[in-house]
């Protein structure tokens, strides 16, 4: 039997999280490093998937199948595509910086009521999540992959309401009232998505007989799965709206502005740059690939939700007071793009979409650490107390305006080059909303600027006249992610050489091809 790296990937995580929880209170410093070492030890084996995966190989490689619970059809079946590689590269990667970046953010707090924040918790409960979303992108199996999808909510509502953010205006009480809303808030959101999904998900098994991907598929092909229309829109529907919350996609997204306000800037960064990957991902996978008929059929509706994203979450980032809030605005619009190449139904956008996935995780981490850096130093979130930091921080303030920059899709930094390519894919096939996209970049480019302008320039406010620049370990934490973001967006195709050829097995599904360009070129 050959050694089953995918289950090692998502193992090893795990096996992190137990062992720094197992870590007594007293040795909190231990279960950081020891946190910190299974972050990098996980991404080494990711590193190894990512060699050892072949893009013009068979669609599904490294592949494990178990029998799990054989009376019901389930396995525990795992595959990798060239799309899941790059988001299981990703989240490895990005893990260790927040872990680096949260280093202090689950110190022992003491307040009045003395209470006391367990240092090796915060840390566990990352690496919990960073497995069960790495078994997301890597299961084949439709169980195995909706148990995970649920389970990573358990401890993302822990870090969110017993590890949020202790800037707060109004007080530790006030605060940590509006924690436990965001976190229930979050809970409830994702739950009630989770559970029309579970009933798809027994539909599914009822019309096929199985949950594996590959056999549903195998089926289709020779013709002994034909499901009726209406039963495939239905379960089209339950997969898709469960996936809609979790990306977030317009008007399921009420969700997200509360969670990355009250979360500290580390576990804001695990939700919207790799947590809601998960959404975005199932759609190529399990909409696309299972129901390739309704996904067709819902294009227009949900191409018009995806436009919608992108310019009222745009325009909300512009009238935030909130810098974490008008972030988390910001990436709303950024995952309306993502959809809206999803669902263009071309190679282009496609492609686009996954880039996007993968350049968004980084820019985002790029502007939300510095964001959370510059608040731990000054104690607010308020866009207003701050000015002139530039003055006294330079390293903070142009680190900050590279990651407001690759927000706004700069050209020579990673997002431009996916955001050109979603809105040329979208523009081949449906020029309208192509064209009513792009006022997103413009706005973009307000909430960006406009974010700068108000905290880096102007006089320098008392309140800021002593904040200290970026320290050692927040340059260890943000130069790298900076050097990807140039890196990618002047030479991406190693992304898009792993990504394409797994793009054009999801055209393939749904039977569509690129349309045929207006002007011929020339013989």
């Amino acid at each position: 039997m050959s050694f089953p790296l995918l289950t090692a990937t998502a193992a090893l995580p795990a096996i992190g999280a137990i062992a720094t929880a197992a870590v007594p209170a007293a040795k909190r410093t231990a279960a950081k490093w020891l946190a910190l070492l299974f972050s990098l030890a996980t991404l080494v084996l990711a590193i190894v998937v990512l060699v050892r995966f072949d893009p013009d190989g068979d669609r599904y490689q490294l592949t494990e199948s178990h029998a799990w619970i054989p009376d019901f059809g389930v396995r525990y079946e795992l595959g990798v595509d060239g799309i899941a590689v790059a988001l299981i590269a990703l989240t490895a990667l990005l893990i260790p910086f927040i872990v680096l970046a949260g280093w202090h953010d689950a110190d022992p707090l003491e307040t009045g009521n003395k209470r006391w924040r367990p240092t090796q918790g915060f840390f566990a409960l990352i690496l919990a999540v960073e497995a069960m979303v790495i078994l997301s992108f890597e299961a084949t199996d439709v169980f195995l992959f909706y148990i995970f999808f649920e389970a990573m909510l358990i401890p993302l509502y822990f870090l969110i309401g017993g590890f949020g953010d202790r800037a707060h205006e109004h007080g530790e009480e006030t605060a940590a009232t509006q924690r436990s809303y965001a976190a229930v808030k979050f809970l409830l959101y994702n739950l009630a998505g989770g559970l029309i999904m579970l009933a798809a998900v027994i539909g599914l098994y009822v019309v096929a007989g199985n949950f594996s991907l590959t056999e549903i598929a195998e089926a289709r092909a020779d013709g002994s799965l034909d499901m009726a229309t209406s039963t495939e829109r239905w379960l089209f529907l339950g997969f898709f709206f469960a996936f809609a919350v979790k990306a977030p996609l317009w008007p399921l997204h009420t969700w997200l502005p509360n969670a990355m306000q009250e979360s500290t800037a580390p576990v804001a960064v695990l939700i919207t740059a790799v947590v809601d990957k998960v959404g975005t991902f199932a759609m190529l996978r399990f909409c696309l690939g299972l129901f390739p008929e309704a996904s067709k059929w819902a294009t227009p509706v949900i191409l018009v939700l995806a436009v919608v994203s992108i310019i009222y979450g745009a325009l909300l980032a512009v009238g935030q007071r909130d810098i974490k809030r008008l972030i988390a605005y910001a990436s709303i619009s950024h995952f309306g793009f993502i959809i809206m190449g999803i669902f263009a139904m071309t190679s282009q956008g496609q492609s686009g979409a996954t880039l996007y996935m993968v350049n968004h995780g980084i820019s985002t981490a790029v502007l939300m650490l510095i964001a959370g850096f510059l608040i731990s130093r000054r104690g607010s979130r308020l866009i207003a107390d701050y000015g002139g930091v530039q003055k006294v921080a330079p390293v903070l303030a142009g680190t900050f305006l590279i990651g407001g920059l690759a927000t706004l899709s700069l050209p020579g930094l990673a997002p431009f080059v996916s955001e050109f390519l979603v809105l040329v894919g979208t523009f081949t096939r449906y020029p309208v909303i192509g064209i009513i996209a792009t006022l997103g970049i413009v706005l973009a480019a307000l909430y960006t600027l406009v974010l700068y302008q108000r905290t880096m320039t102007g006089p320098v406010k008392p309140e800021v006249a002593a904040m200290p620049d970026l320290r050692v370990r927040e340059i260890a934490v943000v130069t790298p992610l900076v050097v990807l973001l140039v890196f990618l967006g002047v030479y991406p195709k190693p992304v898009t050489d792993v990504v394409n050829p797994a793009v054009k097995h999801t055209m393939s599904d749904v039977q569509k091809k690129d349309p045929r360009p207006e002007v011929e070129a020339a013989k």
